[in-house]
């Protein structure tokens, strides 16, 4: 392939446009015209190679029907839709149907639901839709995720929904690299802190001496040395090799969704990266928070929200003047930014505004009291044990402790796998969390998010199982417990019990898990709004817990969502 077959500096992705091809593309979400949406009962979806260029240096894409991201499937609730993916790639490849209740040969997981699509074959997939909202797409194969296998679904509801808007628009958000994700995944390997291009120099010290005094930071700087950590270790993947997309086009090319003055436009954002959490504002703008992972809650004013790897929010919005407002999703650890324009004219592009600081880790962050000094505790590798000084748990959401179920014992395994423990993990529910906490802008949390129905009437957990999320930085291992994926027993679910899961976070990484199959109803302190959703991000150091009513036999996935985790951080799940 020549140079000049590429266009440089802007995402040569949407090399092909296609048009629906099915059914009237009537009421389906707005799009610029190199956007693919397809609306039906009946698809095709070509899985292939693709060149593209969207850094200014050439490379080739996974990609479905030509496009980066991939068509927006719209479909009805309700109905049957029937899928033929058809594999042009030398290698296997699958499409797992991110939140989507289906039968568990349809859910596309090799290994587990079947055995993956071979090259050269179709395989059909064929299920009732039973649900409404925003959800995507994506391959459960190998890295093909993170090479540009992934697009947005948008299931329109059977009933009017409550709330009202003009017009709406798909906003999908990704991470891409021009290297390959095997050389992204050895580099970890062989140094886990290879893409962390914020670490602590000798003039942050004294910065800290002036703010906190000498013997302070002297203190707090010798604990993070005898730990081996760092308090920059935001993002294992950062923008020193990716660019931030959003629906496929980098900042330099925004993508653009026009508006009339006046009109309420409803946005549906997804996070379709493979490492990256995004921080979103639309400066100007207040964001109605209406809808998480495809179910409807109260509405909820915010200037800001944290969407984690593989969620989804939809939000209104309502512009007063006829300007560009920038829709920005900067990376939580603030290397980058996905950028596109809110625009009341396709030619005005909207000016981003200045990224926010660099966040920095906090003894919260890593398992400890809420009110702990330096003097607090976390154990680690190094043997240090610092006490734990606060024993006292956030009161908001004790009560969700208060329960005594029976918890099903699991085996917990220290040691090469594991590198830390948080000693004093609490609820923080209410926590936006690092980098977004007291920035003068209203930020959503968990604890904002209530079921727009009553849920006073949902069952009570027959038993609970806990989950450490663990893992080894250094060597950059993750483990469930302890105990990786390819070492682990499924765990095992009877059909028609409650289980309440609860997590830990034994780490100072966000891990944002999904369960395969069945709804994860978050607890946030109020049983009478349980929020519904199929991912459910586990801050650093912190504990949450969610309810599933176990409603699907066969053999399920779990796991979290950062595809670098995910080879250890996995279980099966088997519905007996």
């Amino acid at each position: 392939m020549h140079r000049r077959t590429f266009i440089k500096g802007i995402a040569a992705t949407s090399l092909i446009t296609f048009s629906a091809t099915s059914s009237s593309a009537k009421n389906v979400p707005e799009t610029d015209k190199t956007q693919q949406v397809l609306s039906g009962n009946e698809f095709f979806l070509e899985i292939g190679y693709t060149p593209v260029n969207l850094t200014g240096e050439p490379s080739i894409a996974t990609t479905v029907n030509r496009q980066l991201a991939g068509p927006t499937l719209v479909w009805q609730e309700g109905e049957v839709v029937t899928l033929h993916v058809t594999n042009h790639l030398k290698k296997s490849t699958s499409i797992h149907w991110h939140g989507i209740i289906l039968p568990t040969h349809m859910d596309g997981v090799p290994g587990l639901s079947f055995e993956g699509i071979a090259p050269g074959e179709t395989f059909t997939y064929h299920f009732k839709v039973q649900q409404h909202g925003t959800y995507w797409y994506h391959s459960h194969s190998d890295f093909q995720e993170q090479t540009g296998l992934y697009g947005a679904i948008v299931i329109k509801p059977k009933k009017k929904e409550p709330f009202s808007y003009d017009r709406e628009y798909t906003i999908l958000l990704s991470d891409w690299s021009d290297e390959k994700p095997s050389t992204i995944f050895k580099k970890l390997k062989q140094e886990s802190h290879y893409y962390n291009v914020s670490r602590r120099t000798l003039g942050d010290f004294f910065d800290e001496v002036k703010t906190k005094g000498f013997g302070s930071a002297f203190s707090d700087r010798k604990m993070w040395n005898e730990m081996r950590m760092s308090d920059r270790d935001i993002s294992d993947v950062t923008g020193y090799t990716y660019t931030y997309l959003m629906n496929g086009t980098p900042a330099s090319n925004q993508f653009r969704a026009q508006f009339k003055k006046g009109e309420r436009i409803r946005l549906r954002f997804i996070n379709a990266s493979a490492m990256t959490f995004f921080d979103i504002r639309i400066p100007g703008l207040e964001m109605k928070v209406i809808a998480a992972d495809g179910n409807h809650v109260k509405p909820v004013n915010v200037d800001e929200f944290r969407i984690g790897v593989a969620e989804t929010y939809d939000v209104i919005v309502q512009p007063r003047s006829q300007k560009a407002y920038a829709i920005f999703a900067q990376s939580i650890d603030r290397s980058g930014y996905a950028l596109g324009a809110l625009t009341p004219h396709t030619s005005m592009d909207a000016k981003a505004p200045q990224m926010d600081p660099r966040p920095v880790l906090t003894h919260v962050d890593m398992g400890m009291s809420m009110d702990m000094s330096s003097g607090g505790g976390m154990k680690c590798s190094s043997g240090m044990m610092m006490p734990n000084k606060n024993k006292m748990k956030s009161m908001k959401f004790a009560k969700m402790e208060a329960h005594h179920f029976p918890i099903t014992k699991l085996p917990m395994k220290r040691g090469v796998e594991t590198d830390m423990v948080a000693p004093s993990p609490q609820y923080r529910l209410d926590d936006p969390g690092v980098g977004l906490r007291n920035n003068g802008r209203r930020v959503l949390t968990y604890a904002d998010l209530k079921n727009r129905y009553s849920t006073a009437n949902f069952r009570k957990p027959d038993r609970e199982i806990i989950l450490h999320l663990t893992g080894n930085m250094e060597r950059f291992m993750w483990s469930i417990n302890g105990i990786k994926y390819a070492d682990a027993k499924p765990l095992i679910f009877h059909y028609g019990e409650c289980i309440r899961v609860t997590f830990i976070n034994d780490t100072m990484m966000n891990h944002p898990m999904h369960l395969h199959g069945m709804w994860s109803n978050l607890e946030t302190g109020d049983d009478n709004r349980l929020v519904r959703k199929h991912t459910v991000n586990v801050q650093p150091g912190a504990k949450i817990s969610y309810r599933v009513i176990v409603d699907a036999r066969g053999r399920w996935a779990f796991h979290c969502h950062m595809l670098y985790h995910m080879a250890g951080m996995f279980r099966e799940v088997r519905v007996l």
